[in-house]
């Protein structure tokens, strides 16, 4: 007599599925506001715009991006709920309050805090209410750690956004974290605050050059975004500046008002980006004012 399971399981091996079973079970398992991006590589995101990343190993759990306490706490029950691996690592991408929030969560856990010796002078003196300053910090432009078998690169790509902003790569399973650098599916950020734009595409132009097929953005707009995405959300953000650029020369050229442009400059390839409407216009001002200006910030290059 057939139960209801056991015809599943006939179904299944007659349509040579149990690869495909093993992965619905191994979905259903997962912890709400989990998926997994590659093997023993997941994403976290539990509807606060923000997206952090975990790595399960033999010896531990690597973790990126901490946000807040309320953030961290969650991210902390979700590994928990995929792993009873402990924590080793908590690695903050740059010195920003909003990211780099919650690290007590953490560091009770038993996991030590690290951020790039630029992050973490500026949260040694700039302690938000929700910050404390790091365990560790590093320096130069890129640092290894290997836990359990598994090896993450650090990359500092120099100054671009905030201080110490690190791009995370997992070279065997071709997997970045890339924090506020890059955003699927989005204008640039309001005012652009804190960014040197002309650094920030030569930054793209170098993750470009890192060998990864997907990424986890700390900030994602596409419709799928706790599953990540990919190099090509890269490519597409260095072209929207790039673009923009082309379309404010294009009204110089014009003889239109510098003061005006930004005001008129129109991206129809664009328009389905998340705050289209509402941020071109600062974006346009920011470009306009960075080429008319200089860069802003800018900093010497010797502290790394």
């Amino acid at each position: 007599m057939f139960t209801v399971k056991s015809s599943v399981a006939v179904i299944l091996a007659v349509l040579g599925c149990a690869g495909f079973y093993n992965s619905m079970v191994s979905a259903q398992t997962l912890p709400d506001h989990v998926a997994k991006i590659a093997e023993d590589v997941y994403s976290y995101g539990p509807g606060d715009h923000y997206y952090s990343m975990f790595i399960v190993t033999g010896e531990g759990v690597i973790a990126i991006e901490s946000i807040s306490t309320e953030h961290s706490e969650g991210l902390l029950q979700a590994i928990r709920e995929v792993t009873d691996q402990p924590v080793k690592f908590m690695l903050h991408s740059h010195n920003h309050w909003d990211h780099a929030s919650g690290g007590q969560v953490f560091k009770d856990a038993g996991a030590t805090t690290l951020a790039h010796i630029e992050a973490y002078n500026w949260m040694e003196a700039n302690t938000g209410r929700d910050m404390v300053v790091p365990d560790e910090s590093w320096r130069g432009m890129r640092k290894d750690i290997t836990l359990g078998g598994t090896t993450i690169e650090l990359h500092y790509l120099g100054m671009n956004h905030g201080l110490g902003m690190t791009v995370f790569l997992l070279p065997e399973q071709k997997v970045a974290y890339i924090a506020d650098l890059v955003t699927p599916n989005r204008v640039l950020f309001s005012i652009v605050p804190d960014f040197n734009i002309r650094e920030l595409e030569r930054s793209q132009e170098e993750i470009l050059k890192l060998d990864f097929d997907k990424a986890v953005y700390t900030h994602n707009e596409a419709p799928n975004a706790l599953e990540g995405g990919t190099k090509q959300d890269v490519t597409d953000n260095l072209q929207f500046i790039r673009d923009l650029r082309a379309a404010i020369y294009a009204e110089f050229n014009k003889g239109t008002n510098p003061m005006m442009v930004p005001g008129i400059v129109l991206l129809p390839k664009y328009k389905d980006w998340a705050m289209y409407d509402q941020w071109l216009e600062m974006n346009a001002w920011r470009l306009l004012l960075d080429d008319w200006k200089g860069p802003f910030p800018w900093q010497p290059d010797h502290v790394h």
